[in-house]
């Protein structure tokens, strides 16, 4: 979900900056123009982490910047569809949760909470299952399944988030769902008379 990428580019200092190494001039420019915003390649750019290399500058007749090819790093949130995320619940609505993934939200469709019918109690501002009696609420820690994907340009994108599934939701829906998958799985004890009948 978090990765580091290495990207050429290209960038143009402007004569405030001169004075500057270029290396701290071209972070300058760079985290302006990268830092915050939502790309298809790379997802979510958090920060520029460092500048490797800044070019030779040119200079182009009537423009006072100059120009430079550079090499840097970012640190970037690039979500994939199937990825188990967790992350908090931030804000409830009667058509979903929304889930904070570090620096972008993903939205739980109500049928998507879990497997159950699910009404939205608006007073207490929860979800409620009718027949589990789960409850979901704002500031609940949950473990979630990415099912769709959308990040445009710019800064903005969407995440469609499942937790359904076993092992998925707050943390003692998951200790339940462990808890019941080792019940089911118990070996019953035979008695010994059988186990000898088996050997001989």
């Amino acid at each position: 979900m978090f990765k580091l990428y290495t990207i050429e580019g290209k960038i143009e200092i402007p004569p405030f900056l001169f004075g500057q190494k270029k290396d701290v001039s071209a972070r300058i420019i760079l985290s302006e123009d990268y830092e915050g915003i939502i790309t298809r390649d790379y997802g979510f750019i958090i920060a520029v982490v460092d500048v490797l290399n800044v070019g030779k500058g040119i200079i182009i007749p009537g423009n006072a910047n100059t120009f430079h090819e550079v090499i840097f790093t970012i640190l970037a949130f690039k979500p994939t569809v199937s990825e188990v995320v967790e992350g908090t619940v931030v804000e409830i609505v009667d058509f979903g949760s929304f889930i904070r993934l570090g620096p972008l939200d993903g939205l739980v469709h109500v049928s998507q909470i879990c497997d159950d019918y699910i009404s939205y109690e608006q007073v207490g501002n929860r979800f409620i299952g009718k027949e589990t009696g789960k409850i979901l609420e704002v500031n609940d820690q949950v473990r979630a399944k990415i099912i769709a994907v959308s990040l445009g340009t710019g800064r903005s994108g969407k995440l469609g988030l499942t937790m359904r599934q076993k092992f998925l939701g707050k943390e003692e829906w998951i200790k339940n769902d462990i808890e019941d998958t080792f019940a089911e799985k118990e070996v019953k004890p035979t008695k010994s008379s059988e186990v000898e009948d088996n050997i001989e």
